[in-house]
């Protein structure tokens, strides 16, 4: 069992920047793939982007690519969502998780471990 707890959450009004943080409380975190999904009220989960476990390869959704960054620090068993030009339609709930294997994943359904979601707000 893995716990993820996800920080860095908050209200910002539109053209500002958020850096979301997710901190696992095992070492073994650092061989799992991690993605970022956010859940906005009356929608399905969605991707936004994946990382592999060492770092060495990237995905981010269309929607945010060139405002979005993943990052890890395996170092200290933690995954960044670094948010730019942040839009008052990427407001939601925003989630980490973690599955096994080397590839990242778009679907939901490939995750074997959840945070609690950290809401993020984007005011016009």
């Amino acid at each position: 069992q893995v716990r993820l707890v996800e920080s860095g959450g908050g209200l910002v009004q539109a053209g500002g920047s958020l850096n979301l943080s997710c901190a696992a409380s095992r070492r073994t975190f650092s061989t799992y793939a991690t993605g970022w999904f956010r859940q906005a009220p009356g929608k399905e989960r969605e991707f936004v982007a994946g990382i592999s476990w060492n770092g060495a390869n990237t995905d981010h959704a269309d929607s945010v690519k060139g405002r979005f960054t993943i990052s890890r620090d395996n170092t200290k068993n933690t995954v960044y969502l670094q948010m730019n030009s942040l839009k008052p339609e990427d407001t939601a709930v925003y989630y980490c998780g973690i599955k096994n294997g080397a590839l990242i994943g778009r679907r939901a359904g490939a995750y074997d471990y959840w945070g609690q979601g950290t809401q993020v707000t984007v005011s016009s």
